[in-house]
């Protein structure tokens, strides 16, 4: 039950009786998604970049897809990537950018990658670390510096990186089963 109400005008509204069909999973709530116990950050980047990570918050193996916090520590080439898919972010913090663009994305910003383009994600010196809330639908393509693919990182790429990171550190692999939906 969320808090309860006090001069709300729907105080007294009962919630809908059978919310959730038979099968269905539970929504993912999950507070304050940009802190929390750094274990929960996943070393990510194609190669391995220092001070770079991942902390997933959403995962559908059926749908290819996955939400999590991006954060870059420090000033770097994050990664050079094609998606063939859509891509949705909103920046919470620091100072980012896309080579190939016109713009440079601080707190507040919003960004929809359409299918069909390769970039190189750059982080920039800010007061903050850069954190940016990305939904990432189907693989990225990993590019060297000529833009050939030189790898693939799809939903289960992701899974196994987060589970063997939780599994190493003592979180556990059921910390990783409670965020797939």
């Amino acid at each position: 039950m969320p808090e309860a109400p006090t001069t709300e005008p729907w105080a007294g509204t009962p919630p809908v009786p059978h919310s959730l069909r038979p099968g269905a999973k539970p929504e993912a709530y999950m507070a304050k998604i940009a802190e929390g116990d750094e274990r929960l950050w996943v070393p990510i980047g194609r190669p391995q970049v220092e001070d770079v990570y991942s902390k997933p918050v959403w995962i559908s193996p059926t749908l290819n897809m996955w939400a999590d916090v991006l954060m870059a520590k420090k000033p770097c080439i994050v990664n050079r990537h094609y998606h063939p898919k859509p891509i949705w972010a909103y920046t919470i913090s620091g100072k980012w950018a896309y080579l190939e663009h016109e713009w440079t994305a601080t707190a507040g910003d919003f960004i929809f990658e359409t299918p069909g383009e390769s970039h190189t994600l750059v982080s920039y010196a800010h007061e903050d670390p850069m954190k940016v809330f990305f939904v990432v639908s189907g693989p990225l393509m990993w590019l060297d510096e000529h833009g050939n693919s030189v790898g693939h990182y799809d939903v289960f790429d992701y899974m196994k990186d987060a589970r063997a990171h939780y599994e190493s550190n003592g979180i556990g692999g059921a910390y990783l089963d409670s965020l797939i939906r």
